[in-house]
């Protein structure tokens, strides 16, 4: 999955997620949602909306990836630790982009709500 770009995305994004799992079962599938650019806003804005951020969590607790891309928090001098919710450095990734065309390559689907 690649990131919304704005609130209501995000949490129309996060709600097609959960259904995917819902319809399909955790445990059988691996989701990564790849984020760069305006889409690292879902885990900025989720550190002060509650809602948001059990949406994320929730997700997290059922194995879903959030993946950062390292260009857009250098270009928008955005500290990962401070300014996003629960990540770390095993989620950031050098480039969104290079890792949506990596994922596809070993056989993920692409998914833009």
């Amino acid at each position: 999955y690649e990131g919304g770009d704005a609130d209501k995305k995000y949490r129309g994004a996060l709600r097609n997620i959960q259904n995917h799992i819902n319809a399909v079962g955790a445990e059988n599938m691996d989701i990564k949602v790849v984020l760069h650019g305006n889409g690292l806003g879902v885990l900025k804005n989720a550190k002060s909306n509650d809602k948001l951020k059990g949406q994320v969590v929730s997700l997290k607790s059922q194995n879903v990836k959030f993946n950062v891309c390292n260009n857009t928090l250098k270009g928008r001098k955005i500290n990962y630790e401070q300014d996003l919710l629960e990540v770390f450095p095993e989620d950031i990734v050098p480039s969104g982009v290079a890792e949506l065309s990596h994922l596809q390559q070993m056989g993920y689907t692409y998914i833009k709500p």
